[in-house]
């Protein structure tokens, strides 16, 4: 399986239920894939993206989603005065939530990490596109503690569709069809890149293929948390609720970054402040330079949780950024 795949569990179990669109919505909510802060992180990004968009870009945003396949489904039973902000927050997991649908077809090699050769690899076309990009998610910006010879990340990456997406989304002459899909991307990426692991991989003499940020290191983590990757834990240090109402609640929660880290627009930084922070947090003691497993200390458990909520009150502060500009 490749290492930005979905888990082994959740995948199977999520394949014997999803026949359509409607099935995925399903499977979203009980299924635990391996993904960039899980569907609670992804959702709170969104959620506190949504508090601090203006009602122009929320009127736009909420006229965009509509697009999306899955929208029924995210606004069911939902109260009308309720289903753009929920629709909103759920359309940060869509990008996931495809990867579990037999409506999209994995592309590229190494279960679908690695980008395929030709232009369906970076396209934009909407909802035609039926690819997975897998190898959207992430950037591996390579280091070495043992001077191992690292490999260059390749592109397409995060990097590179968060630039083409929001640049796609405030050009007036594209379709909302291009533009539906291409913010529900970017409720995604956006978060993705804020996760450490997903800007980054380690390269050792053990690994010289690299650790594909953090899939390749075991660990131990105690009592109420059954992760057994590096990765995993940090995806999954937020919380597991797939409610949105739930991570809703936990948005108005967040402190507010600061000010001037929060202005930063330019989504390379922002790449980069992840790397830094793996470098310096994730891969801190007791995790080793090798493959594990280690057993995580309840100070570095409590130092990550306190990272990821800066992490993901930095996404949703740039991305309600990034919205009203496009909106504007």
């Amino acid at each position: 399986m490749s290492h930005r795949g979905v888990a082994a569990l959740g995948f199977l179990i999520c394949r014997t239920v999803t026949s359509s669109l409607l099935a995925v919505a399903a499977c979203a909510l009980v299924c635990s894939p391996a993904q960039a802060w899980d569907n609670f992180g992804h959702m709170e990004v969104a959620a506190y993206a949504w508090a601090k968009m203006t009602l122009a870009a929320q009127s736009r945003a909420a006229q965009l989603l509509k697009l999306n396949p899955m929208y029924a489904s995210w606004t069911a039973n939902i109260p009308a005065a309720q289903r753009d902000r929920v629709a909103f927050v759920m359309a940060a997991t869509w990008p996931d939530a495809i990867k579990r649908s037999t409506d999209y077809h994995s592309d590229g090699s190494d279960g679908g990490d690695r980008p395929p050769p030709g232009h369906e690899a970076s396209q934009n076309i909407g909802y035609a596109d039926h690819y997975m990009h897998k190898y959207w998610h992430f950037i591996d910006l390579p280091f070495s503690p043992d001077h191992t010879a690292p490999h260059d990340p390749v592109a397409p990456n995060a990097q590179t569709q968060i630039a083409a997406f929001r640049a796609k989304l405030a050009q007036p002459s594209a379709s909302d069809d291009v533009k539906s899909y291409d913010l529900a991307w970017l409720l995604h990426l956006v978060g993705d890149v804020h996760q450490p692991l997903h800007a980054t991989s380690r390269f050792t003499h053990g690994q010289p293929d690299g650790d594909a940020g953090g899939n390749g290191v075991k660990i131990k983590c105690g009592t109420g948390c059954s992760a057994p990757k590096l990765h995993t834990f940090w995806d999954d240090v937020l919380g597991a609720s797939n409610d949105a109402n739930d991570a809703i609640q936990a948005a108005t929660k967040l402190r507010k970054p600061n000010f001037q880290q929060a202005a930063i627009s330019d989504e390379k930084k922002w790449i980069d402040e992840s790397f830094s922070s793996a470098k310096d947090y994730v891969y801190d003691p007791p995790v080793g330079d090798g493959a594990g497993p280690y057993t995580l200390t309840k100070k570095y458990k409590a130092r990550a949780l306190r990272l990821a909520k800066q992490r993901v009150a930095l996404a949703g502060t740039r991305l309600a950024n990034l919205l009203n500009d496009a909106f504007k």
